[in-house]
């Protein structure tokens, strides 16, 4: 299956709302940045919570037939990068999500409708 990068943000986000994410948000950042196109933010109540979504979002891509390059911060599961090339999924965890506001820090980056 080929899919474009905003196909491939539109699974992690969709599996990321089935553990129920809070605030689930894509943001073009094409031309903003060279290291990704598009970046998928979330967060959960709990460190529990957002261990499970990051399995979510792993086990969804790679079933997709997408490579998930790395993970980081899996361990605290405070702010964990899903690494998935062009496409970088943040989960935070609810009060790291606040203080890094990563929606204000791209703030040039169009938002992409989540479906």
């Amino acid at each position: 299956m080929c899919l474009n990068l905003v196909g491939i943000a539109q699974i992690a986000a969709t599996a990321a709302g089935e553990k129920k994410a809070q605030g689930v948000t894509i943001l073009d950042i094409r031309g903003l940045s060279v290291f990704a196109d598009y970046f998928v933010i979330c967060h959960g109540n709990s460190q529990t919570q957002v261990q499970a979504i990051v399995k979510a979002v792993k086990e969804k891509v790679q079933k997709e037939g997408i490579m998930v390059k790395g993970i980081e911060g899996l361990r605290d599961a405070r702010w964990v990068l899903i690494d998935l090339g062009d496409v970088v999924v943040h989960v935070f965890h609810k009060d790291e999500r606040h203080f890094y506001d990563l929606e204000r820090l791209w703030g040039d980056a169009r938002q992409v409708l989540v479906q």
